[in-house]
């Protein structure tokens, strides 16, 4: 725990210098990898770009995608228009602590460049859940992968994790939840490129396609009305989740986050398909 530096997180540490500095030089890396070295395509790119500056006061933005590379973020944000080099805007993201925070210096930098650490196989009540509520109360950009993992195969979305379910249904303003689908980085950054190992750094001459969905919609109140009905006449084991504020117990978060988490995986599906439909016209 003593490596999840949450106080260099903090937009004030250090009178916020150290974190504009990791954000220039990360966005100057995405840039050059995505922009300069390889070709990107951004589909869609002013729906994700008026959301990030214009929403609703105090409404926080999450988008969520698949994960094809270990370098998705910061890659996928440095296209052509992206606020990519303002420490401000930029997004928040749900981070793998094994791989991120591994060392002190690690979790420095990446809690710099604002990242919660977050335990895969912990739970959606794991301690910096709670941080990324908090981010979101203060209206901030979140992103998540909620497949969970890396995934290189260009297959259908897979069944989500309930964690990203969970900050919709959980914060206290309903965040904008902004589908994106991407292809290409698995042959920018492949997982087993030599010695079955990835490349030390990303390949050039790869093409990049960034399909930008809109926002999906979700009726909460009907939702977790349908929850509690469906949880009272179903029953099974319980592992001791609390209950939420608006009094839900966990039969019935359990089939909320099981219908938010389907709402999004089959929003992204079909942005797969409609993109790649679109990609080979």
């Amino acid at each position: 725990m003593a490596r999840t530096m949450e106080w260099a997180a903090r937009a004030k540490h250090l009178g916020g210098i150290p974190r504009k500095l990791v954000i220039a030089a990360v966005g100057a890396f995405a840039k050059t990898a995505s922009s300069l070295v390889n070709t990107t395509s951004v589909h869609n790119a002013d729906t994700l770009l008026r959301l990030l500056r214009s929403r609703p006061h105090r409404v926080p933005l999450i988008t969520v995608s698949n994960h094809m590379s270990t370098l998705d973020d910061p890659l996928m944000w440095g296209f052509k228009g992206s606020p990519i080099f303002d420490a401000k805007l930029a997004r928040w993201v749900l981070a793998a602590e094994d791989i991120c925070f591994k060392n002190s210096l690690y979790s420095y930098i990446f809690r710099l460049g604002k990242c919660i650490p977050i335990t895969r196989g912990g739970g959606i009540y794991q301690n910096h859940m709670n941080e990324a509520l908090e981010r979101l109360s203060d209206g901030e950009w979140l992103h998540t992968f909620p497949e969970g993992k890396v995934y290189q195969e260009d297959v259908p979305i897979r069944r989500l994790k309930w964690g990203t379910a969970s900050l919709v249904a959980r914060a206290p303003i309903t965040p904008i939840v902004l589908p994106i689908v991407h292809h290409g980085f698995d042959k920018v950054m492949p997982l087993k490129y030599m010695f079955g190992r990835p490349p030390p750094l990303p390949l050039c001459n790869k093409k990049i396609d960034i399909v930008i969905g809109d926002p999906i919609e979700f009726d909460l109140p009907a939702m977790r009305e349908k929850a509690i009905h469906r949880s009272r006449s179903e029953s099974f084991s319980t592992i001791g989740w609390p209950t939420t504020s608006d009094g839900l117990d966990e039969a019935a978060q359990r089939f909320l986050y099981a219908e938010i988490s389907e709402q999004i995986r089959a929003a992204m599906e079909r942005l797969r398909c409609s993109g790649k439909s679109f990609l080979n016209s």
